[in-house]
């Protein structure tokens, strides 16, 4: 496999709580065990973000979604099934998640992952990772690694060597909101 030593080297920081800085199926991230609330800590730290704010998770699939979503809506899968790019749902109720992963309201954000790398480092970590953009908060997003900043680089635990130099543009995805009753909003477009 062609990211075998990344994966191998991303699961061991991962496992001891910490903080690694990865490809996702949209742009590089910051990721660590979302279950783990000193991961998720160190995670607002190293961005010097606000912790009132969320954090996206990824999943590997639908089963993995169900046991970190209180009563998935139907209209998910539908979304999730028909949409031509990654998309992240807002839904109105986690659980199981560490604490700093939710917002105020108990809502959670979460994208099926769709990319190889990310799904393989996802089903053998067997649990969900959070995917923050690989900035200080308020800087803009990353297209490329090359535009992370060096200071954040030096901060976590592992660097992903796959696809540092993929020059594909990569865009964070698309965000909706399912509030309780099937009500959709977009968030981010």
């Amino acid at each position: 496999m062609l990211y075998e030593a990344d994966i191998k080297a991303a699961l061991t920081v991962l496992r001891e709580g910490g903080i690694i800085l990865y490809p996702t199926d949209t742009i590089w991230g910051l990721g660590c065990d979302a279950t783990n609330i000193s991961a998720v800590e160190k995670i607002f730290r190293i961005k010097s973000r606000e912790a009132t704010k969320s954090l996206l998770v990824l999943v590997n699939g639908e089963d993995m979604l169900e046991r970190y979503v209180k009563d998935v809506p139907e209209v998910a899968y539908e979304l999730v099934g028909i949409s031509d790019s990654p998309l992240t749902v807002i839904y109105p109720e986690g659980r199981n998640l560490a604490e700093g992963v939710f917002n105020a309201d108990g809502s959670v954000g979460i994208r099926i992952c769709q990319e190889a790398f990310c799904n393989e480092l996802i089903s053998r970590f067997r649990k969900p990772i959070v995917s923050t953009s690989a900035n200080f908060s308020g800087q803009p997003s990353p297209s490329f690694f090359d535009e992370i900043d060096k200071d954040l680089v030096s901060r976590v635990g592992y660097v992903v060597k796959y696809r540092q130099d993929d020059r594909q543009k990569h865009r964070a995805s698309p965000v909706i909101k399912i509030e309780n009753g099937g009500i959709i909003k977009i968030i981010r477009e």
